[in-house]
């Protein structure tokens, strides 16, 4: 009987598996169901040993973390003692351009008790609200540096208050995921070790505020020329605001960097009385930046040549390197800058500027966009403002040959003619030629070479002002230059651009067409070989080659007989378009122009007393420093 039972399953199980139905469902319909319920079962075996190996795979992950912590141990300090100074060289990559070297006896320790409590607390709420309540880490923070390691992002901040320490003083600055994890391990252990107090003591004696100020009392001495403990909240809330990026915060740095500054300078006073550690009626005390001293720079960053510094440090930060690694990294810096041409920059301006006035000069390779010269002053050391990056002014006639290639675009000719007689009323406006000068009709070829106002004015109102504003911004011209408006009279200059913008919208006619974004960095090596940057040229058509070629063609005619700038046309043996430019009340002389290869901006003017931008000339001043006299003296002596 057993035997017969036995073998009525087996036959029923081959049925089955055949399938064949079985019970009253029948056929196919049974052979489903019980196949079914084996997938589940295999379903289900495979996540119980799936769980299984994660598990596993949990708790040797775990152990490892313990292992690698247990041998984990707190290095030495870095060589932060022994900063290294980074170089500057010209554009052949041997010749020496300048230092980038902090000012010696930059640091001086301090105790903890002598940093006023608000001063701590504003460092705290900049940089790590969680200091007092985290284990030395921010999980979010390592989140962020993961992705930024595997995506080349750029780089991010999260990282805690201990983090930043042990980053500074123990470990080095680059970012791969092993250094990430070496930092992690160590801040923990360094939280386990020392006290809050004492971590943030050893923080604020480390960390780089810019100026060359490494700590917070060397800090406070750079910025506000006092001791530590004199600091006021106000003052404590801006020194724990620059050190974030002491480049993009520092007002010494110009508008942008103060109105960074400033958004910076909220969040932290902000962020204090969120936290409970300054009350709302205190906040509303310090609405305003405190009084800042100025920068008067290392004394390696000196002569013109430290415009030149400035604005490579400034370009090194958007390759995401920190102001600490360009000041101390032993970097070795190769510039775009050509130490001929830097050389007759100089003497250029040096020979031609009266004492009165001063000037930019940029000289750019047209359909690269490498910057081969500028001088941004004569001495970096005695006053910062860069005259060819951050001083603006009125672009005058400069802007005249936008309109052409406005209206060239449009398929309008060059030698259409326009209306040249003065004065003249056009839309309600009045306008008048330089000194009261009709010339009847004349085509656009000779407007450019006499700068002829009010033919240009008639062009403009046929093209309308919009096409040309945006001719100069499709050029070079920045969109949010002041002034640039599509008012009428914008043919005539009415925007303040900075030299080197105009420098840059002619090289783009120089290069046919083809926009670039000005550079001056080409190379960057650490000394260490774990950091490389090679520049890679932005450009970008902007017009095309038909439309550009004209519109040189009529730039020719400024240093023709005839022209505004014939001077230039008979001394240089070579292809030349240009522009002079005088703009309205004689606030700023210009001349502009370019060989095939190089395209070059001079801009001149008598500055106010902050130097930022220009105060009318005199009109005797005006009669001898025109457009066509000394700025294009210049741009000739620097050829």
């Amino acid at each position: 009987m057993e035997q017969v039972v036995t073998q009525s399953r087996r036959d029923v199980r081959a049925a089955q598996l055949s399938g064949g139905g079985a019970g009253t469902r029948g056929g196919g319909r049974g052979g489903g169901g019980q196949g079914r319920t084996g997938w589940k079962k295999w379903a289900i075996g495979t996540l119980k040993w799936g769980s299984i190996v994660a598990g596993v795979l949990l708790v040797l992950g775990i152990v490892g973390v313990v292992i690698a912590y247990n041998q984990t141990a707190i290095p030495q300090p870095n060589d932060l003692a022994n900063k290294q100074v980074s170089i500057v060289y010209y554009s052949d990559g041997k010749t020496e351009l300048d230092r980038i070297a902090v000012q010696d006896g930059n640091r001086e320790s301090v105790k903890l008790n002598r940093v006023p409590k608000y001063v701590q607390d504003a460092h705290i709420a900049a940089e790590d609200r969680t200091f007092y309540q985290n284990n030395g880490i921010s999980v979010g923070g390592i989140l962020r540096a993961v992705k930024t390691s595997v995506t080349g992002e750029a780089q991010v901040g999260g990282s805690t208050i201990t983090q930043q320490y042990v980053k500074n003083y123990f470990l080095t600055q680059d970012r791969t995921l092993s250094r990430k994890a070496r930092e992690i391990l160590i801040a923990v252990k360094i939280d386990g070790q020392l006290s809050k107090a004492e971590i943030l003591e050893k923080y604020l004696n480390t960390i780089y505020y810019g100026r060359g100020a490494y700590g917070i009392q060397s800090a406070a001495k750079a910025y506000f020329g006092k001791d530590v403990g004199k600091l006021t909240v106000s003052e404590g809330a801006v020194l724990a605001s620059v050190l974030n990026a002491p480049s993009l915060y520092d007002p010494a740095n110009g508008e942008r960097a103060r109105a960074n500054l400033e958004n910076r300078y909220a969040y932290v006073l902000n962020g204090m009385v969120e936290e409970g550690w300054l009350s709302a009626a205190d906040r509303a005390k310090h609405t305003e930046l405190p009084k800042i001293l100025p920068y008067k720079g290392a004394k390696s960053s000196a002569g013109p040549n430290g415009y030149i510094t400035a604005q490579v440090k400034r370009e090194l930060l958007t390759t995401g390197l920190t102001d600490r690694e360009i000041d101390n990294g032993g970097l070795r810096i190769v510039t775009t800058i050509d130490k001929k041409a830097q050389t007759a920059a100089v003497a250029a301006m040096k020979d031609n500027l009266p004492k009165q006035v001063t000037g930019g000069l940029v000289a750019i390779k047209p359909g690269d966009g490498a910057v081969v010269a500028m001088y941004g002053g004569p001495d970096y050391a005695k006053d910062q403002l860069n005259t060819s990056t951050q001083a603006i002014l009125q672009g005058g006639s400069n802007f005249k040959p936008f309109g052409v290639l406005a209206a060239v675009r449009k398929g309008i000719s060059t030698k259409t003619k326009f209306d040249g007689d003065t004065p003249q009323t056009i839309a309600g406006t009045t306008i008048n030629n330089f000194e009261d000068t009709s010339y009847g009709k004349v085509d656009m070829r000779r407007m450019i070479g006499r700068s002829i106002n009010t033919a240009f004015v008639n062009l403009n109102e046929q093209i309308g002002p919009a096409a040309t504003r945006q001719a100069a911004i499709d050029a070079g011209i920045p969109a949010n230059t002041p002034g640039l408006g599509t008012d009428l009279t914008n043919i005539l200059g009415t925007a303040s651009p900075h030299v080197i913008d105009m420098a840059s919208a002619y090289s783009t006619i120089a290069s046919q067409g083809v926009r670039t974004k000005p550079y001056f960095v080409k190379k960057v090596t650490s000394s260490t070989g774990d950091f490389t940057y090679d520049a890679k040229p932005q450009t970008k058509r902007a017009f095309d080659q038909d439309v550009t070629a004209d519109v040189t063609d009529a730039m020719t005619y400024t240093v023709k007989p005839g022209g505004t700038a014939t001077k230039i046309g008979r001394t240089l043996d070579r292809p030349v378009a240009g522009k002079t430019g005088t703009s309205e009340e004689n606030r700023s002389k210009w001349f502009s122009g370019f060989i095939p290869q190089l395209a070059v901006s001079v801009g001149m003017y008598k500055p106010t007393p902050d130097g930022k931008s220009s105060q009318k000339l005199s009109p005797q001043e005006s009669s001898l420093y025109d457009g066509s006299t000394i700025p294009a003296n210049i741009w000739l002596d620097f050829m």
